[in-house]
């Protein structure tokens, strides 16, 4: 073989002849999906749209349509998943022995999120991080974190209207629970193929909470509410904050067991907060642990949007009705506290079921924010803080509910 030969092989070999010899055959999707993945870099960096998991996400997502040398081995197979695991037919049908044997490296990766080990390990970094004392000293933010849920079942009404399956429908809807890991965690479990769109839906739109929910928020408000003054709240005590996780998981695994694997993992993580007796695994869980599942959740979570997934009518529709499920958990948590007033004593400042959104703890600032611009003197954080945390734990039961009535 001479050296034009040879040269003209290696040129074969290269991702620019491949991806332009097959253009007309999809190369093109492939750099439609390099261009969403760079604007999506963008945003992270840039505008810092949610960065620490959409920058994983999207160099996933520029991994997994690069091109391939002929013979090679992807970083990630939609075959080895959709035509093997997932395939009832197929003898590889969920072997993860077969991923393993025949993957690339986002394969391997990528047995995270479908096992749905990740959501639940940054679940314990959530509750090892989170302060549930606003909630346990006025459990009627629970009301309001409920409240906020209705987003996600009015969106799966809407979702199974346009066409889609119930399965699928519930994974969109629950991106209304604004966040993350349980849309991820539900996704796996019930519409996997739609995971890329709904992820970066769901976190895009976490990063858009400051900028979607003001506009509802004062829509359905008038000044005089936005101004209401609520009482300080009381401090909850050490055995109080212990007591919490505990009866919440137990109560939780009796009610909806689907739930028990989130929810679980959100109040060991607690549990060692607020113990005090373990320091170190608090400490881990918050930094080492969260730090290391996000860089997997992320890059795995990204490799699945090839081309062929993400570029469909059906991502336009998860993007609109993922915007829809926002705004409709936003305004429910509000107007059900201005329907707790009709019949409160002491009033609630409607701003504050906004936050019963589980984008923590962007969604209570933005309460404070809004409050704080009415009357500069009003300081709302800590009591959003508690419809808040309750619509983490609201989110995950519901996604218990959508998994076990659909899956």
């Amino acid at each position: 073989m001479g050296f034009i030969d040879k040269l003209w092989d290696f040129v074969q070999t290269t991702g620019f002849y491949q991806v332009f010899a097959n253009f007309t055959d999809g190369g093109w999707k492939n750099l439609v999906m390099i261009a969403v993945s760079l604007l999506l870099l963008y945003l992270a960096i840039k505008k810092q749209f949610e960065p620490l998991l959409l920058i994983g996400i999207a160099f996933g997502m520029l991994l997994t349509n690069l091109p391939v040398a002929p013979g090679g081995t992807p970083l990630y197979s939609s075959d080895l998943w959709n035509n093997g695991f997932m395939n009832e037919a197929s003898p590889y049908y969920h072997s993860y022995g077969y991923i393993m044997s025949n993957g690339g490296l986002l394969d391997f990766l990528y047995i995270g999120v479908k096992t749905c080990i990740y959501p639940c390990l940054i679940f314990i970094g959530i509750g090892a991080m989170t302060d549930f004392g606003p909630l346990i000293s006025n459990p009627k933010s629970l009301l309001l974190g409920a409240a906020a849920q209705i987003g996600i079942f009015a969106t799966f009404v809407g979702a199974v209207v346009l066409g889609f399956t119930q399965a699928e429908a519930g994974s969109i809807g629950i991106i209304g629970g604004a966040d993350g890991p349980t849309a991820i965690f539900t996704t796996s479990k019930l519409a996997p193929h739609l995971l890329p769109a709904i992820a970066v839906a769901a976190y895009s739109y976490m990063a858009l909470v400051p900028v979607i929910q003001p506009p509802i928020m004062k829509l359905l408000t008038t000044k005089k509410e936005r101004q209401i003054v609520m009482k300080p709240l009381r401090q909850p005590t050490k055995t109080e904050k212990i007591i919490f996780p505990i009866a919440v998981t137990i109560f939780v695994a009796f009610l909806v067991p689907d739930a028990t694997s989130l929810v679980g993992c959100l109040m060991l993580g607690n549990l060692w907060k607020e113990s005090g007796v373990a320091e170190r695994l608090c400490k881990t869980a918050q930094n080492e642990l969260m730090n290391i599942v996000t860089i997997f959740l992320g890059i795995s979570v990204g490799a699945t949007a090839t081309a062929e997934v993400f570029l469909t009518t059906q991502t336009l529709f998860i993007v609109v009705l993922g915007v829809v499920a926002f705004g409709v958990a936003t305004a429910g948590g509000v107007l059900v506290a201005k329907l707790m007033n009709l019949f409160s004593k002491n009033k609630i400042n409607p701003l504050i079921g906004s936050a019963g959104v589980s984008a923590v703890p962007m969604a209570a600032r933005v309460s404070q924010m809004v409050g704080q611009k009415e009357d500069p003197s009003n300081f709302l954080l800590m009591h959003a803080m508690g419809p808040n945390v309750a619509g983490v734990i609201g989110s995950a039961i519901a996604a218990g509910v959508l998994i076990s009535l659909l899956g």
